[in-house]
């Protein structure tokens, strides 16, 4: 079913569309809400997470837009596993941390790794969108090339050749961008 066809029945208030949101969503979602997680809580607080974000798809079902529901998902998922770490007394993974908080450190330094850290965004931006979905899954959901592979109905040997690809081309994209 074509997510414009799923996003009609969701706001008709028929079920079949949020079975078909979810058929098509659910491992895109439960991957970012264990991604955040990390095991830090039972399958079943995983599952509610999981949950959560589809309620919400479904009582906001008017403004998502076709093209862009799989993004909006992940999104809230992220918000609302984070909060579920907060509400259960648990903190956040370490690495998330350290993207929200300056050290004591120059300000100099943090101006240049916030730029950065622009310049990469803007590179893996610029990739094509499978390729730029492969570096999201891999390197910011830490999702490993099998779980990819699976995900995403490509082979694992597509997978890592995409990957290596793409780091060669944001290598030499921020590469170009240093001397200019």
């Amino acid at each position: 079913m074509r997510e414009e066809t799923i996003l009609r029945k969701m706001r008709g208030r028929d079920p079949a569309g949020l079975e078909a949101l979810m058929d098509r969503y659910l491992p895109y979602v439960s991957a970012v809400v264990w991604n955040i997680l990390r095991g830090a809580m039972a399958p079943e607080d995983g599952e509610e997470v999981a949950s959560d974000v589809f309620f919400a798809a479904w009582t906001q079902a008017d403004d998502l837009r076709p093209g862009h529901v799989k993004g909006w998902l992940g999104a809230v998922a992220r918000n609302k596993a984070k909060n579920k770490l907060r509400q259960m007394g648990r903190t956040l993974p370490l690495e998330e941390d350290a993207l929200d908080l300056p050290g004591p450190e120059d300000p100099a330094d943090a101006l240049e790794r916030e730029e950065e850290g622009r310049r990469v965004r803007r590179a893996v931006d610029s990739l094509p969108a499978p390729d730029r979905e492969l570096f999201l899954r891999h390197y910011y959901y830490a999702q490993s090339v099998k779980e990819i592979a699976g995900a995403m109905g490509l082979n694992e040997s597509t997978v890592k050749t995409r990957l290596r690809r793409g780091r060669l081309k944001l290598k030499d994209m921020l590469t170009k961008e240093a001397l200019i």
